[in-house]
């Protein structure tokens, strides 16, 4: 069995590879608005929002003081209002109905 290259890699190694990936994830979100957080949590079980949340609490184990709202501006790459306000429609009934069905597995 091949061994995977990854455990090769220093810890400093895979914390910079993570956070590039993290920056070029947050980056792809942002070029693809029309992805709404629904269909992510319907498809994925996560959206922006849990990436904010988890965000935060990564801050907060590192003792660096960033509010949920700082976290989601980091995310969403402006103030979630205007994220909302600009980006965010509201759920159609088969999206909701998805999201539901998601829920209850």
């Amino acid at each position: 069995m091949a061994e995977f290259k990854y455990k090769n890699l220093t810890q400093q190694q895979q914390d910079s590879l993570d956070a590039a990936v993290f920056r070029k994830l947050l980056s792809h979100l942002d070029e693809n608005k029309d992805v709404q957080n629904i269909d992510l949590m319907i498809l994925g079980g996560f959206c922006r929002n849990c990436f904010s949340k988890w965000y935060k609490a990564e801050a907060e184990t590192k003792g660096l003081a960033l509010d949920i709202d700082d976290a989601r501006e980091r995310v969403y790459g402006m103030t979630y209002d205007e994220w909302k306000q600009n980006h965010q429609p509201a759920a159609t009934p088969e999206q909701l109905a998805a999201f539901e069905a998601r829920q209850k597995k």
